[in-house]
């Protein structure tokens, strides 16, 4: 007996636990239950925790779990049913979006809140007795009817896109957005809504024609775009913060009676006036398509978003709008913007423009640009610190001139050649300091002469060299003749380290410094203080074309001569040339001596990093005269600086100069002084390059930059040091081998006695070319915004004239190698060395020994660690060869 009974106790359990197992038809529905856990966001319990719903792991899911469940999402899970949802007897927010349910069923859930059965085929839905709704989503179903009964708590009910004809008006007095766009709506009856809690409606996408919301006196927001509407009542002064009334019937409606709009969009409304006087808070303005002839937006102060589009604007002022974001301007009449004041602007588009220059520089937040199909546009400014990374430039026919920061140069060539544009001038020439807010280092230079600390008195430095680094890349800067110099520079940090030509003469301090900004104000101002090491007596010479020697002409020249030494010099320059087909003409400076083909002037007090010029004018033979000269003819030239002082590089003290006549030439060209054959001595020596320049515009030029862009395979470009110019410039050394003397406000008239300008330079060759090594240099010349005019191509030819060459190896060596103390140096007898230099592998000059006839060894116990260059100078050329000093 008691076993029968233990038995049926059994029997009834597992009926019970049978019966609390929940069915769910839908296995998509089971299977995404199941999924269900602590790792997903799938269901979670009413303290808002992710969990799992199959506590028991049996593959099933019954009442006592589904009890826990307070949320529950299973978007995108190809559900066709929710039967047996309703066993989720907490369930309090509900998404079953993005699914293929027909008919939702939720009655009797009196804990859901929240439901969104979204992108669904429903056709009938089921809520009685689910009365704490709060809010209700159904957006892009097949519903023909909606029943609003039960629905008193409802807060929030988006029915947009069904085929809802109509709406009753069933009270829902708790009600505060209402979204019922893209249906069939022909009116809308909204009496059962509470005039002081409803506050927002989008009904876009509509039949209605009239629109009347004058009991809501708290609407703070209206869509009701593309709708027949012909009438708008609104009384929501004050509160009414969006409205959106596009493609209306609603032609010059009255938005200035909202002040507090933030957003406005009327596009396609046939306006002809808009206005916003009053609007002191608007953020999103959309006007586009509508024959607006002006549009003030002077109390705009806060707009960010601007699209005014296709209308008859032909003026438009944006002064005021510095918190602008996004400009769309196209298909007006606008022959002219100024976008000075757009300093927030990230996205512009504009198109179809009579605009003829756009400069965006003022805007440092630009990302995006779309400028196209204007067809007069023929310059653009984009230089602005920003790199803009969505760029269209299609369909400009007459832009050819864009100014871009330096880093964007190449995005920007290679978008315009990836869209077919071939004739386009992209450069950075605009400006002179870089895009966006800037900063700048700037001080004087001086030479503490009579060491007693540098002050006013002290002479200063002119054209010394800069080398800044920013952590990732390095460039320099020379500073102008004056003395002083100004580094411009974007935000970060920075290391400026000034360097020398010989830095064994000098010290300087601080030696280097270092600054971050923005933390740091600008300008910062720092001044360098140069003091000699020891006495150095080096001066150079050298000779400058100003313009072309023709036959029966006039030919100008500068003597160009510096200290480039530690001790003030005084001395004689000494200038020699074929006085039978050259007749002295004039000199700016008294002439000392004067004989048949020489000339002698003398110069007292030449200081150190002092540089002077002579002005000097001779006459050239005509073909007619005897002897004659013709084009084609070569005029030497040889000039000799001397003083008192040995020199420690007598080479520079000598300069011959070989200059070809010419019947005509280009006024904007490049030469060689060296010449185009240049002996061996000068291999790892200096060469000196002229460039000249002329204005044959129409217009003063503003500005002028040379850019020349150095062979790294033939010359040292870290020696490369101006020598002379026409006008003021500095000299900026980027990217390793780009190099740009800016001509700043040069102001370069057009007329013919006036138009001409110069540069001239110096720039060692690297030892290690040998004789018959060719190098060729050329030049672009950027006049303002006009497209840059190319130089000739220089080349030049290392060449022993009349000289047997000799092997290397052969007459010259030097061990031990590597050394630690003395190098030893052995040559052939036939090998006369007459001096010996040593350089870094920079190319710097370390050692010289001018008297070298006897020496069989040289010192370099003292030298850093690392490799260096020896160069003998014979009778028959030079010698080069490396050793390793460790």
């Amino acid at each position: 007996m008691i076993k029968n009974y233990l038995l049926l106790l059994a029997l009834c359990f597992f009926s019970s636990s049978k019966a609390q197992i929940i069915t769910f038809p839908d296995a998509n529905f089971k299977a995404k239950l199941l999924e269900a856990d602590t790792n997903n966001e799938i269901a979670k319990d009413n303290t808002n925790k992710n969990i799992k719903i199959d506590l028991n792991g049996d593959g099933e899911i019954d009442r006592s779990e589904a009890s826990k469940v307070s949320y529950l999402n299973v978007s995108g899970s190809n559900i066709a049913s929710l039967t047996g949802i309703k066993s989720f007897t907490i369930l309090y927010d509900f998404d079953c979006s993005s699914n293929t349910i027909t008919d939702l069923d939720i009655s009797n859930m009196s804990s859901l809140a929240a439901v969104n059965c979204s992108g669904n085929k429903i056709i009938t839905i089921n809520h009685s007795g689910a009365t704490s709704l709060r809010g209700f989503m159904c957006i892009d179903n097949l519903l023909t009817h909606l029943d609003l009964s039960d629905f008193l708590h409802l807060t929030e009910l988006q029915c947009d896109g069904n085929k809802l004809t109509n709406l009753d008006n069933t009270p829902m007095p708790e009600l505060r957005i209402l979204g019922c766009s893209s249906n069939l709506l022909n009116s809308l009856d909204l009496s059962g809504l509470n005039p002081n809690v409803f506050e927002s409606l989008s009904c876009q996408l509509n039949n209605i024609s009239n629109l009347d919301l004058s009991r809501f006196t708290k609407l703070k927001s209206l869509n009701c775009d593309m709708n027949p509407l012909t009438s708008l009542k609104i009384t929501a002064y004050e509160s009414l913060q969006n409205l959106s009334y596009s493609e209306t019937k609603l032609s010059n409606y009255d938005v200035a009676k909202f002040p507090n709009l933030l957003y406005l969009s009327c596009n396609k409304t046939e306006t002809t006036t808009l206005d916003l006087v009053g609007l002191k808070k608007i953020t999103k303005l959309y006007c586009s398509e509508n024959f607006i002839e002006n549009l003030d937006l002077k109390e705009a102060l806060d707009l960010k978003i601007l699209d005014c589009q296709y209308n008859k604007l032909t003026n438009l002022d944006l002064s005021k709008l510095a918190k602008l974001e996004e400009l769309l301007v196209s298909a007006d009449g606008i022959s002219a913007l100024n976008f000075d004041e757009l300093v927030s602007l990230q996205r512009v588009e504009i198109w179809y423009t009579p605009i003829k220059s756009i400069d965006l520089s003022k805007s440092p937040s630009l990302k995006e640009f779309h400028i196209f199909q204007n067809p007069v546009l023929e310059t653009l400014n984009i230089k602005n610190g920003s790199l803009e990374n969505v760029i269209t430039l299609t369909g400009n026919p007459k832009l050819v001139n864009i100014c871009a920061d330096d880093d964007q140069i190449t995005t920007i060539e290679n978008t315009l050649k990836e869209d077919g544009i071939t004739d386009y001038n992209v450069n950075s020439y605009c400006t002179f300091t870089p895009g966006g807010e800037s900063f700048s280092i700037k001080g004087t230079n001086r030479n503490d002469l009579n060491n007693n600390g540098c002050d006013a008195f002290d002479f200063p430095a002119s054209f010394l060299k800069f080398k800044i680094e920013d952590g990732t890349e390095s460039g320099n800067l020379i500073s102008n003749g004056s003395g002083n110099y100004d580094i411009k520079v974007s935000a970060g940090n920075y290391k400026i380290t000034p360097v020398f030509e010989n830095p064994s003469y000098f010290s300087i301090s601080p030696s280097e410094i270092q600054v971050q900004f923005p933390a740091v104000s600008s300008p910062m101002m720092q001044d360098f203080c140069i003091k000699a090491i020891g006495n150095h007596n080096d001066l150079e010479i050298a000779v400058i074309p100003i313009d072309a020697a023709r036959p029966g002409f006039d030919a100008k020249y500068k003597l160009v001569y510096k200290n480039k030494g530690t001790t003030v010099q005084s001395g004689t320059l000494n200038l020699s040339f074929d006085d039978s087909i050259l007749d002295f003409v004039s000199s700016n400076s008294v002439v000392s001596n004067q004989s048949s083909g020489k000339l002698v002037w003398n110069f007292l007090n030449l200081k150190p990093f002092e540089s002077r010029e002579i002005d000097l004018v001779l006459n050239v033979n005509s073909p007619v005269e005897t002897p004659a000269v013709n084009n084609g003819d070569i005029l030497k030239y040889k000039v000799i600086i001397n003083s008192a002082e040995t020199d420690e590089t007598p080479d520079d003290n000598v300069f011959e100069f070989p200059q070809t006549v010419v019947g005509s030439y280009d006024p904007n060209d490049k030469t060689c002084l060296e010449g185009k054959v240049i002996k061996p001595e000068l291999i790892g020596q200096y060469v000196h390059y002229l460039i000249r320049f002329e204005n044959t515009g129409t217009y003063n030029a503003e500005n002028v930059v040379i850019k020349d862009i150095i062979d790294t395979s033939k010359f040292d470009v870290s020696t490369l040091f101006p020598t002379s110019s026409s006008h003021s410039y500095i000299t900026k050394i980027s990217e390793g081998n780009k190099v740009e003397f800016i001509f700043e406000k040069i102001n370069l008239p057009f007329d013919d006695a006036n138009n001409d300008g110069y540069i001239a330079f110096k720039i060692k060759t690297l030892p290690t070319l040998v004789v018959g090594d060719t190098f060729q240099n050329e030049a672009n010349i950027y006049f303002d915004y006009n497209f840059p005019i190319l130089t000739n191509k220089e080349t030049s030819t290392f060449k022993t004239l009349g000289r047997q060459d000799f092997e290397l190896s052969s007459s010259f060596s030097v061990y031990p190698n590597p050394v630690q103390n003395y190098l030893q140096i052995d040559s052939k007898d036939f090998v006369e060395i007459e001096s010996v230099y040593v350089y870094n592998v920079l190319g710097q000059l370390i050692q010289v020994i001018p008297n070298a006839e006897n020496i069989s060894k040289i010192d370099v116990s003292k030298f850093k660690s690392g490799n260096y260059i020896l160069q003998a100078k014979t009778a028959t050329g030079n010698l080069s060869t490396k050793f390793i000093k460790i």
